[in-house]
C-alpha cells in the first residue's frame, strides 16, 4: 500500500524597492517599525521559516531581486535558503518579475537568462524549474524555458485543458512542438485557496490534514497520489501571523512522524509521476493564477479591478520608453571599441549586477581589456540603462486598482533612472517624452507625471523629473481607457 504524498511550494518574492540612484534601500515609515517591508516581512517570514528548517522541507522560488537584498539584509534568511535548497527544493524564477506574455521576445530571453544564472550563483547548480511570476503563461514563453533547459512549471488547474476539473494529482506534458515538450505541475486548487485565503483552516495543521488534505485521497489511497499546495511564501508568518507553525507542523520538523502521507521533493514526486506515464494537456494561453481574465490584470480594464483605465497608458509609455532606450543602445553600442552586440552583453551583465564579476572584467570581456576609460564608462551606462529598463516592467505596478502605490512609484524611478542614462549618452529626450506620456496615467491623488514627480521625491533624488512646462494639447481632458 502506498501512501499519499504532499507537496507545498512556497512562491517568495518581493517588489524591487531599491533606489535605482543610489543602489540603497529608502526608508519607509509605513513599514515601522522595521525601516522598510523587506525588513519586515523577513523578520515575520523568511527568517521564521529559515529557523525552524521549513525551507528544507518544501519546494520553493525565490525571486532573484529579493535574494539580492537577503544576501546582506538578513543573512540569517539567506543562509536558510541556501542551505535548504538541499540540490531539489529551489526553483528559478525570471530576474525582476515581468509577466513574460506581454513582454518582447528578446526581453524574455534576457528576463529567463538573468534569472537562471542568479539561481546558478546563488545556489551551486543548474535550475530544473522555474515559476513563472503570476504563472502567466503562453506557448511562446514555455518554448523559451525548454530551450534554457528548464523541465518544468507550476501552474494552477485552470491553465491547461479540462479546467478546474483536472486531474491535479498527476503533472501534465505540453507539447511545445518540434518534438520538444514541457512538464506543468498544477497545483490542488481547494487545498491552496483554503491556506490563502481562509486563516481558519491554517489555526490546526493536524486539524487541517483530518479535515481538508485526506478526505480525497480515501477512496483511493492504495494507488497513492500526489497533491501540491502552492501559496504565496509570505503567507507563512507574514500575511498569516506565526502559519511558519504551521508549516513546521505540516511538512516540516514538527510534523507527527506516523503522518499519513509522504512529503517528497518536488523533482521526486514528479520523477515518480513520470516512470507511470504521464498525460499530455493543451495550455490555455495568456492565462495566470491571480486573475481569471487572462492577462488582463496588467494591461488594461479588468474586472478584478474598479477601474483599470490607467494601466494601458502606463504599459503604452514603458514600451514606448523601452523603445526609445533600445533604439538608443543599437547606436551606442555600433560606435564601442569592436562594435559589441548590445543583447549579448545585456544578457551578460547579470553577473555584474549580481556581483558575480566586476565592471572592470565585464567591460573587458566585452570591449577587449585595452579598451579606453571613457568607452568602458559609456559600456556599464548603457548596460545600467537596461537593467532598469526592464525593472521598471516588474508585475506588481499593474497588479492594484490605482497607481498610487509604492510598487509604481518603484517603477517610475526605474524608468527615469533608464532615460536619464540615455539621455546623458546620446543627447536624447527620452524623459520629457516619458512624462509626457505619464499625462494620460489617472491616478486618484495625481495624473502619472506628478506620481513621477512624487515617486522621485520619495527617495530625495538630487533631480526631480521635468514636469513644469506646457501641458500637451493633446492629453487636455482626456481620460485614457483599456
Amino acid at each position: 500500500m502506498s501512501r499519499p504524498s504532499l507537496v507545498v511550494h512556497g512562491h517568495f518574492y518581493q517588489p524591487p524597492r531599491l533606489d535605482p540612484f543610489t543602489g540603497t534601500m529608502p526608508r519607509d515609515r509605513t513599514a515601522a517599525p522595521a525601516h522598510d517591508w523587506n525588513e519586515r516581512i523577513s523578520a515575520d517570514c523568511y527568517r521564521a521559516n529559515a529557523e525552524l528548517g521549513n525551507l528544507g522541507a518544501i519546494s520553493w522560488d525565490l525571486g532573484p531581486t529579493l535574494a539580492g537584498w537577503l544576501q546582506d539584509g538578513d543573512r540569517v534568511a539567506y543562509r536558510g535558503f541556501v542551505d535548504g535548497d538541499r540540490g531539489v527544493n529551489g526553483m528559478a524564477q525570471p530576474f525582476h518579475h515581468p509577466i513574460l506574455p506581454l513582454a518582447s521576445a528578446a526581453d524574455r530571453r534576457t528576463e529567463i537568462r538573468w534569472g537562471v544564472r542568479d539561481f546558478e550563483f546563488r545556489f551551486g547548480r543548474r535550475p530544473t524549474g522555474m515559476w513563472l511570476p503570476e504563472t502567466a503563461v503562453d506557448l511562446d514563453t514555455l518554448r523559451l524555458l525548454a530551450g534554457a533547459g528548464i523541465t518544468h512549471t507550476v501552474l494552477a488547474p485552470w491553465q491547461v485543458d479540462g479546467g478546474p476539473v483536472v486531474d491535479t494529482r498527476r503533472p501534465v506534458r505540453i507539447d511545445l512542438g518540434e518534438g520538444a515538450s514541457i512538464l506543468a505541475v498544477l497545483y490542488d486548487e481547494g487545498l491552496s485557496t483554503a491556506i490563502s485565503f481562509d486563516p481558519s483552516s491554517t489555526v490546526d495543521a493536524d486539524a487541517f490534514v483530518r479535515e481538508r488534505l485526506m478526505p480525497p485521497f480515501e477512496s483511493d489511497v492504495d494507488e497513492g497520489g500526489f497533491a501540491v499546495i502552492a501559496t504565496d511564501g509570505e503567507l507563512y508568518g507574514h500575511h498569516q501571523p506565526f502559519r511558519e507553525r504551521f508549516l513546521a507542523r505540516l511538512v516540516g520538523a514538527t510534523a507527527p512522524v506516523d503522518r499519513p502521507y509522504a512529503t517528497p521533493s518536488l523533482l521526486d514526486a514528479i520523477a515518480a509521476a513520470e516512470a507511470d506515464g504521464l498525460p499530455t494537456a493543451g495550455l490555455r494561453e495568456r492565462t495566470s493564477w491571480s486573475c481569471h481574465h487572462g492577462v488582463a490584470r496588467w494591461m488594461t480594464d479588468c474586472p478584478c479591478d474598479s477601474d483599470g483605465s490607467w494601466k494601458t497608458p502606463l504599459r503604452a509609455a514603458f514600451d514606448r520608453l523601452a523603445g526609445g532606450i533600445d533604439t538608443a543602445t543599437d547606436h551606442i553600442a555600433a560606435s564601442l571599441p569592436s562594435a559589441p552586440d548590445p543583447w549579448v552583453a545585456r544578457d551578460a551583465y547579470v553577473d555584474v549586477v549580481i556581483g558575480a564579476a566586476s565592471r572592470d572584467s565585464f567591460v573587458g570581456n566585452v570591449l577587449g581589456h585595452e579598451a579606453a576609460a571613457a568607452a568602458g564608462r559609456t559600456l556599464i551606462d548603457l548596460m545600467d540603462a537596461q537593467r532598469w529598463r526592464l525593472a521598471m516592467f516588474a508585475s506588481c505596478s499593474w497588479f492594484w486598482d490605482v497607481p498610487d502605490r509604492v510598487e509604481t512609484a518603484s517603477a517610475l524611478r526605474a524608468a527615469i533612472r533608464a532615460a536619464r542614462l540615455i539621455d546623458s549618452l546620446a543627447d536624447t529626450d527620452l524623459e520629457r517624452r516619458l512624462i509626457d506620456d505619464l499625462r494620460l496615467v489617472e491616478g486618484e491623488t495625481a495624473d502619472g507625471a506628478g506620481l513621477a514627480l512624487m515617486a522621485m521625491g520619495a527617495v530625495g533624488a538630487a533631480t526631480a523629473p521635468n514636469i513644469d512646462r506646457p501641458e500637451n494639447p493633446s492629453a487636455r481632458g482626456l481620460r485614457a481607457t483599456g
